[in-house]
């Protein structure tokens, strides 16, 4: 296994396992979404939804704690290829002017970081109930932990409501460029399919984003939980 060690610690395979990484934690992005979208069907939807998870009982703690070990290394290796870039160049520019760059790829470790610190709030406030423990509390007519309710009275909140389309924001130009960098960091991308794979990597963050974005808004606005008080 040392090779293998080896073989990931350079540029080259810190930049693959980061791609790697950043991949499973997109499609778990768009899973999450998926199952998120599930609150426009109604409170007995996403309710069995969210009962269904839980069932899963240890299963569902050891696909968290694989996700939040996909999580760490994905940032880990950004930190990393951020260090060795520093170090190649000792001397900074006197004065920098991307050209090619774009605003995306540019703050990727900013959007990386309000990110990090989205998905830590978002797991106190949904998942552990540490924010909001009254809402965490709440349970429907059969017993379940009423999901329902609880995403509604949440984004009912503009503060809370906002600061998830802020998140959205910045999850969108993290993944836009990330998507794109991951075909080239694979070695799935050639020159002549390369503006295939930007457009497809915007396209599908936008898709993600807009996915996202709906159910807040949507609460917030009372298009969709009106019957729901506090």
């Amino acid at each position: 296994m040392r090779w293998l060690w080896q073989g990931l610690t350079t540029s080259v395979g810190t930049k693959f396992l980061m791609a790697l990484t950043g991949m499973f934690l997109f499609l778990f992005t768009v899973a999450h979404m998926v199952g998120n979208l599930q609150v426009f069907a109604g409170p007995d939807q996403l309710n069995a939804y969210a009962a269904g998870l839980k069932k899963l009982g240890p299963l569902l703690w050891v696909m968290r704690l694989g996700l939040l070990a996909t999580f760490v290394a994905h940032i880990l290796c950004a930190f990393s290829l951020v260090k060795r870039n520093e170090e190649a160049r000792p001397v900074q520019y006197a004065v920098k002017r991307p050209i090619a760059a774009t605003y995306a790829s540019r703050t990727m470790i900013m959007s990386g970081l309000i990110v990090l610190a989205f998905v830590v709030y978002h797991l106190a406030h949904f998942t552990l109930g540490w924010t909001h423990g009254d809402h965490f509390a709440l349970r429907d007519a059969q017993g379940r932990h009423d999901v329902y309710r609880m995403v509604v009275l949440g984004f009912q909140s503009p503060f809370v409501a906002l600061s998830y389309v802020v998140a959205m924001v910045f999850l969108g130009l993290h993944l836009s460029h990330g998507a794109a960098s991951l075909f080239q960091s694979m070695g799935w991308n050639r020159k002549k399919y390369s503006c295939f794979f930007a457009g497809a990597a915007r396209g599908l963050a936008m898709l993600v984003v807009l996915g996202n974005l709906a159910m807040p808004l949507s609460i917030l606005f009372r298009l969709v939980g009106q019957e729901v008080t506090p």
